[in-house]
């Protein structure tokens, strides 16, 4: 028994954050019906490449069953619509308009099923003056200020090396998701969820925004912390460690274990609001120790005198680590034309009804008879609905 067993969710999604939500909901047992234009979702063109299944679409699309349909066209929109009336939860994440545009908007879908839970992700939300521009991750990191804070001191704005935004959006779509189904199950209706680019930026800036609301301008801070000190990645000989130890108590460990109990002592370090403002002078007092010796010796060193500290790995690295293996994160599949595609695991441990992240990306197009039969399309109709009007 997976935890969303029986659950319907037909997904409109393109590229990032739309697909991501929905991929979630499949790894948590979901029946997750992708609808896809004829040329299909862009993400297909991005990556490794064999006609139009891509590593990056299946990075984002696996346990999914999909489907071609053309909005442009009448029987395209009310197959949308006749699904929609069976499903549990629609998301899209065109930009706002579009779905009215189409008749297949909220207010739409919920007339024929009061029941479904239909989210909506764009890039700066369904309201408000910038509801009708587009929305990119990179656009959202710049507009929420994510990129005023992301790099180094003084230096160029940049964004995070991921899409944060795209991902947060498809996050905070998921949670509310999952609350509107557990409000259904009590009230017994559907409900209507607007979540955006921009907000989870935003949302997602805790300590920037205490920061400001404090009355200060939050800068880039390279890989420090905004309110301890040290807790960044410090320089040793042969490249660089992670070390947050930003409480006086594992302080006073970094300081014995580098041999310079003194520092504890010292006005400048002996408590954290005055590492915070001597950080440049305590990073420079501590990486002329840790230059001394390559990042393993110090990782072996600190680690056992329990002071949090890490590699700085690459990608290759992260995902050959044995503790990741043990996690479960890294998942195998087999595409009929990528061959074993490897994406990455869930996060979501659950005890009693675990996720199952096991599927892999469909093609494009590949259930498209087997779901319309499935909602009682007759033949006629699947063989119109896949050729288009004669």
């Amino acid at each position: 028994m997976t935890p969303l067993s029986g659950i319907r969710v037909l997904e409109l999604g393109q590229v990032m954050a739309g697909p991501y939500c929905a991929m979630q909901l499949a790894d948590l047992g979901a029946d997750v019906i992708k609808v896809e234009p004829p040329d299909g979702d862009p993400a297909r063109y991005m990556g490794q490449r064999v006609g139009t299944d891509s590593t990056g679409f299946a990075a984002l699309n696996r346990g999914k069953r999909d489907i071609v349909l053309d909005l442009k066209t009448v029987d395209g929109r009310a197959a949308v619509k006749r699904l929609a009336a069976r499903a549990d939860i629609l998301i899209e994440n065109f930009r706002p308009g579009v779905m009215a545009a189409f008749g297949l908007d909220y207010a739409a879908i919920a007339a024929v099923n009061p029941r479904l839970i239909y989210a909506s992700i764009s890039g700066y939300g369904q309201t408000g003056p910038d509801a009708g521009k587009g929305g990119f991750d990179l656009i959202a990191q710049g507009a929420s200020g994510l990129m005023s804070v992301t790099g180094e001191p003084g230096g160029a704005p940049m964004k995070t090396g991921v899409p944060l935004t795209d991902l947060g959006a498809g996050l905070f779509a998921l949670a509310a998701i999952l609350a509107a189904l557990h409000h259904r199950h009590v009230s017994g209706r559907g409900q209507y969820i607007d979540t955006s680019l921009i907000e989870a930026g935003l949302a997602l800036s805790v300590w920037e925004s205490a920061e400001h609301f404090a009355g200060a301008t939050p800068q880039a801070l390279g890989s420090a912390h905004r309110f301890l000190a040290p807790y960044q990645a410090i320089r040793c000989s042969d490249g660089h460690i992670t070390i947050g130890a930003g409480t006086d108590r594992l302080f006073a460990a970094l300081a014995r274990a580098l041999g310079h109990s003194e520092w504890t002592r010292d006005e400048r370090f002996e408590e954290a609001a005055a590492r915070l403002r001597n950080r440049a002078t305590l990073i420079e007092l501590i990486e002329q120790v840790t230059a001394g010796q390559p990042r393993a010796v110090w990782l072996t060193l600190l680690s056992s005198q329990g002071i949090p500290c890490g590699p700085i790995n690459s990608y290759a690295e992260a995902f050959a680590d044995p503790h990741v293996a043990a996690r479960g994160m890294v998942v195998e599949s087999t595409h009929p034309t990528l061959g074993t595609t490897r994406t990455v695991g869930t996060p979501m441990k659950m005890s009693d009804t675990p996720a199952v992240p096991s599927g892999r990306a469909p093609q494009l197009g590949e259930h498209t008879t087997e779901v319309l039969r499935e909602a009682g399309f007759s033949e006629d109709e699947i063989d119109r609905i896949r050729t288009g009007p004669s």
